[in-house]
């Protein structure tokens, strides 16, 4: 017999927002806190991804670090940025086209 072998399949990060997001719909008997909590969460994330990355650099230009890791931390860092900006702009065109409407 052969053995067949077990994949381990991870949830994304979206896949795991879009859990949090669901979980707090109300009424699924999940966690009180709603869309501001979990945008909350995104945007210190990407915080400690800012930080880390400075931690990380600083470490390399004192020969503590490597180079693999500064590399991928500041490239999660700017995604990190890169998506709260986009997610910052959606919410302002959100704002603006409810600003537009005649009540």
């Amino acid at each position: 017999m052969t053995d067949i072998p077990t994949i381990t399949v991870r949830p994304s990060a979206a896949a795991a927002a879009y859990a949090r997001v669901d979980s707090d719909v109300p009424g699924s008997g999940a966690s009180a806190g709603g869309f501001g909590a979990t945008l909350e969460q995104a945007l210190q994330g990407a915080v400690d991804a800012g930080h880390l990355a400075d931690t990380t650099s600083m470490e390399a230009l004192n020969g503590n670090g490597n180079l693999t890791d500064v590399v991928t931390a500041v490239a999660r860092a700017q995604l990190a940025l890169q998506t709260a900006t986009a997610v910052r702009d959606r919410v302002v065109s959100a704002y603006q086209d409810i600003m537009k409407m005649a009540i």
